[in-house]
């Protein structure tokens, strides 16, 4: 299976990066290009957060829910985005020129663009990604996390990574920014490098 991009992690910054990339499917330019997410949620921080401090939740909105919310959000709002569940994935591989394998513990797919959405805990058991696995810079040093080596969530063309992953701190609204972020980047490639972002307005007579 082929994408145009290819998410892999289900939390905060993976579905909001999702979500504005579906927001985009009635975009001249996003018209035809598929996107999918595999979503890792097991190991997922929202599993055990409890939230009283971000602006749009009500407080005491737990991130368990807030992950099957989000995956039915994504449904609802935008089911072109394929979602792929009980994968693992094992290897992120050139495959060809601007063409990225990745590997699961059931399938391959092969994506242009490719987003790395996880966690930044260890351990990291991504073949393909090793070398660009370093401390994390905003982390607490006691708690050994880490990042992977980019510049504004690129890591090298067609490879990004955002949320906690690209050395952003773990709150809430960083990590949905991170991904929104890399989503606005990526539409803004589709649109010919100008630079895109998407809002939704109410309309009135």
């Amino acid at each position: 299976m082929s994408f145009d991009t290819l998410i892999i992690g289900g939390g905060v910054a993976g579905m909001q990066c999702a979500l504005v990339l579906g927001s985009a499917q009635n975009k001249e330019y996003s018209k035809g290009k598929k996107v999918g997410i595999i979503l890792h949620q097991r190991s997922s921080h929202l599993q055990n957060a409890l939230f009283n401090n971000v602006l749009g939740l009500a407080p005491g909105t737990l991130g368990k829910d807030i992950l099957i919310d989000g995956k039915e959000q994504l449904k609802t709002q935008y089911p072109a985005i394929s979602q792929l569940e009980n994968e693992k994935v094992i290897a992120v591989l050139d495959d060809k020129e601007d063409i990225y394998k990745v590997i699961t513990n059931k399938n391959e797919y092969f994506s242009k663009n490719v987003v790395i959405a996880l966690n930044y805990s260890k351990p990291f058991e991504i073949a393909g990604l090793e070398q660009y696995v370093e401390p994390h810079m905003r982390a607490n040093a006691m708690k050994d996390r880490i990042q992977l080596r980019n510049f504004n969530h690129l890591i090298k063309k067609g490879l990004y990574v955002c949320g906690t992953l690209a050395g952003w701190r773990s709150q809430f609204a960083i990590a949905a920014g991170s991904g929104a972020s890399v989503a606005t980047d990526i539409l803004t490639e589709w649109n010919d490098n100008i630079p895109t972002k998407v809002h939704d307005k109410i309309v009135t007579k």
